[in-house]
């Protein structure tokens, strides 16, 4: 019995022994490192994933023990260890996309793959309509298609970015103190081809996200490398072209760089053209000069001219004034232009930690034309505003992280920190007259704001649980430089603001992800705002939580489902179009949202997102409570098919329900259903494609607001919708050639 015993003893200790952390890395035709491919040891259950270079580590390997690797896009491949000593090198071959591949882990929010799989199934329009890849995001256009999207998500009418984070490859997008609006995030710097990966979350809760994440955050990762050089050629109605070339200019396994530029123009569907140009240029250089170094440099220059037809009064449309593509003053319009330089940089210190900084530049010009009133406050010359800047934006951030392991759990713990400095010159909101003469400064400063921001946060994985709590400490120094009062003079405040968040995960199997997120995130206000205000109510934090489900319920259907609530504390808040400080109420959010992938044959997805939202300000009276077009129902669905034989195609559909226009909705936003439809074929080096917005013809206002307002020949003012009318039936062809 003793001889036994010491047996067993004998072989546990050997086998303890023998266990082992196994190096790898997952590679893809052309070498290149596969970034979030899952790992799984079939033996032991553990997970991992292989970073940005496609490296990864499985611990507590055994000879014998069986790795299956998976990852959206790759047949799954599965490794048997046969040396524990040997760095493993796994090649995954392309096929076409399957949800059988799509592994749900508790060492990753699988949210991301939705995004996933649809930038695989549905083409992209324009670079506006990579925020419609995230679920549940709706956006406008309501300015000659130069100015940024006003975004909806969660119950919020975000404007342009104030609630919503949105960076590219880590570089923020969202502008602070920005001329037209706090947070405005002009996203068409950024060409859709270039887009590898989106990576989203909704809600308050990430330790990496500081400013603007209340309803959530995006982040738009851009390919390091080229399958292909590509020419592509796009004609459409409306006079409308687009050019793009993306082109590999070196590749090899340890240096790969490529240059990709787009021209687009058109005169858009309104009766005055709209004269639209737009030019992208975007080149991106990534090396690994030693092992345990990842080097990547990005540079980026956009520009754009336009002129718009504004906001159309529904009054105008209805006594026959004008068409609904008519306009009340076309002499809106606008210029801008940004200039990007990223540096990143990743460290591997050793097997369990690695360092990843990166420090950035933008250059940024933008000049815009509106009238949203017409002859409300000027009856002679009308009531055009001018808002321009030109902003200098310094950054940097650095994040330590580091893996462990103990007898009871393992996990690892991040450590991070970032300094964001806006250097906005001559920020000025200026009353015109058809955009040649100015006839009153109504605001004019120079504007210095500077965010310093820290944080720490663990994931720790005990069994099936994962637990990452969090916190976050944001410093702010606003400063401003009015030029229109004689004596100069700074004004200056300070704030800091702390961001607890405590995020569980619980992998009931490797199908069934259960999740509880809470925690507390903020939006900066513009730092006219926070000098009137002498520092008060100035960092409005939100706090909220998320309680739900990711389940793949058959190897081919992935479900998502999530309960959510959101507190909004009160603020001042800047209105860029007045240069005036309106109070914010506190306001709560609540809502169910609903998104499923299903793959029912190897050619053909379905993808829905249901999204259902009540929306009210807390301290008004009922019936006076609603969030001025806050949507409440939202629904977007489509049927793909990609076949072996290179023929593809698609027909998507989004609607938004009619939701309040003013508090007390005695005026409604209409809401619509609009179709869209795509058909291909590719080949090897070439293929053709058409693609149609507004399949049905459907009328629809893009965006909408209650506006008070008065026309050229009424004695009254008015308050009604004023709109910008959503695209009739549009058509454009397509040629690609990959070489």
């Amino acid at each position: 019995m003793k001889i036994h015993y010491l047996t067993c003893i004998l072989l546990l200790f050997s086998s303890a022994l023998s266990a082992q952390t196994i190096m790898g890395k997952i590679i893809g035709a052309k070498k290149n490192g596969i970034s979030g491919a899952n790992i799984v040891n079939k033996s032991t259950g553990y997970h991992s994933h292989s970073d940005q270079n496609g490296e990864f580590q499985s611990k507590d390997c055994t000879l014998g023990d069986t790795l299956q690797i998976s990852m959206v896009g790759y047949y799954t491949r599965q490794v048997v260890l046969e040396d524990l000593n040997q760095s493993l090198t796994i090649l995954l071959k392309e096929q076409v996309l399957s949800l059988e591949e799509v592994s749900i882990s508790s060492k990753v929010d699988a949210h991301h793959i939705l995004t996933d799989v649809d930038i695989q199934t549905t083409p992209v329009n324009s670079s506006q309509d990579i925020l419609r890849k995230v679920p549940g995001i709706i956006i406008g256009q309501h300015a000659g298609g130069g100015k940024a999207e006003q975004i909806f998500l969660r119950g919020f009418d975000l404007d342009h970015g104030t609630d919503i984070n949105i960076t590219v490859d880590g570089m923020p997008v969202n502008m602070v103190s920005h001329a037209h609006g706090q947070g405005y995030a002009d996203l068409h710097f950024v060409i859709p081809e270039t887009v590898e990966k989106i990576d989203f979350g909704k809600g308050p809760y990430y330790q990496n996200r500081g400013n603007f994440t209340t309803a959530g955050y995006v982040d738009f990762r851009t390919k390091q490398r080229l399958d292909n050089s590509t020419l592509k050629v796009e004609a459409g109605q409306f006079e409308t072209y687009r050019l793009l070339g993306m082109f590999n200019l070196m590749e090899s396994e340890k240096q790969n760089a490529y240059v990709a530029t787009e021209f687009l123009s058109t005169d858009g569907f309104f009766e005055s053209p709209q004269n639209f140009n737009r030019v992208n240029l975007l080149g991106k250089y990534t090396s690994q000069p030693t092992s345990n170094d990842l080097l990547g440099v990005t540079f980026s220059y956009f520009d754009s001219k336009w002129d718009a037809s504004g906001q159309v009064p529904q009054r105008a449309v209805d006594s026959g004034l004008i068409s609904r593509f008519g306009a009340i003053d076309d002499t809106e319009g606008g210029a801008t232009s940004r200039s990007n330089i990223l540096v990143d940089h990743t460290k591997i210190i050793d097997e369990n930690s690695s360092i990843t900084s990166k420090v950035y530049f933008s250059k940024y010009d933008f000049e815009l034309y509106s009238n949203f009133t017409f002859f409300l406050d000027d009856p002679v010359n009308g009531d055009q505003i001018k808002q321009k800047e030109s902003r200098n934006i310094f950054g940097v951030s650095s994040e330590y992280n580091k893996s462990f392991t103990t007898n009871s759990f393992s996990g690892s713990w991040q450590a991070g920190i970032t300094l964001r400095n806006d250097q906005s010159i001559d920020n000025e909101l200026s009353h015109t007259a058809n955009r040649k003469e100015t006839l009153e400064y109504m605001k004019l400063g120079d504007i210095n704001e500077t965010n310093v921001g820290a944080y720490v946060g663990t994931f720790i994985d005990i069994n099936k649980w994962t637990f990452n709590p969090s916190v976050r400490v944001d410093y702010f120094n606003f400063q401003y430089n009015d030029k229109l009062v004689t004596a100069y003079q700074t004004l200056s405040e300070k704030k800091a603001i702390v961001s607890p968040n405590l995020n569980v995960f619980y992998n009931a199997t490797n199908e069934l992800q259960l999740y509880l997120k809470s925690g507390k995130g903020f939006h900066s206000n513009d730092s006219r705002v926070v000098v009137a205000e002498q520092g008060s109510e100035i960092l409005p934090a939100a706090y909220g939580f998320d309680l739900g489900y990711i389940w793949k319920p058959t190897p081919k259907m992935l479900l998502s489902m999530a309960y959510w609530y959101l507190y909004m504390e009160q603020e001042f808040v800047y209105v860029g179009d007045a240069g005036v400080v309106e109070p914010s109420g506190k306001t709560k959010r609540q809502g169910v949202e609903l998104s499923y992938r299903y793959q029912p044959l190897s050619w053909l997805f379905w993808n829905v997102d249901v999204n259902y939202t009540h929306a009210r300000a807390i301290d008004e009276p009922e019936g006076a409570n609603y969030i001025p077009l806050a949507p409440d129902f939202t629904f977007i669905t489509g049927l793909n098919f990609q076949f072996k034989s290179g023929i593809y195609g698609g027909i998507n559909i989004r609607h938004i329900n009619d939701r309040p226009a003013n508090e007390d909705n005695s005026i409604t936003a209409h809401g619509y259903t609009v179709t869209d439809m795509n058909l291909g074929y590719k080949m090897k080096k070439m293929s053709f494609g058409i693609q149609i917005q507004n399949l049905f013809d459907v009328e629809w206002n893009e965006t909408q607001f209650a506006t008070e307002s008065r026309l050229q020949h009424e004695t009254a003012p008015v308050e009604e919708i004023h709109f910008t009318p959503g695209n009739p039936f549009y058509l454009k062809g397509i040629i690609q050639y990959n070489f």
